[in-house]
């Protein structure tokens, strides 16, 4: 498999999981709980910033936010595998929708919410 195939990434995380007896730990309710903190440390590098500030930053601060970002994709394929969802397969079905409720012809430039076009 190549390096950068999901499912490597995945075999490996399984792997240190079950080298060191976590997995009984990995619950869905945990691994998303995780996930959500995760979420919340990448949130912290960005508080405060400008847009301009946010897109330009430091080879230091690119790093610490690569990291949390690493977290965040190991806590997501840790649960995805727990609940036997492909999320590659997820992914493509999810943007299949997305292309359905954003038309180009009708959200072009606009960021608003399906729920508020007319």
């Amino acid at each position: 498999m190549p390096r950068d195939s999901l499912d490597d990434l995945n075999a490996q995380l399984l792997a240190f999981a079950r080298e060191r007896d976590w997995e009984q730990f990995h619950s869905p309710k945990n691994l998303s709980m995780a996930l959500a903190g995760e979420a919340g440390e990448l949130l912290e590098h960005f508080q405060w910033l400008s847009e301009d500030q946010s897109a330009a930053l430091n080879d230091d601060k690119r790093e610490a936010v690569a990291l949390e970002l690493a977290d965040i994709l190991i806590y997501l394929i840790r649960l995805s595998e727990r609940l036997d969802v492909d999320l590659v397969d997820a992914a493509y079905r999810k943007l299949a929708i997305n292309r359905s409720r954003y038309p180009t012809e009708r959200v072009r430039g606009d960021a608003r919410r399906a729920e508020e076009y007319e």
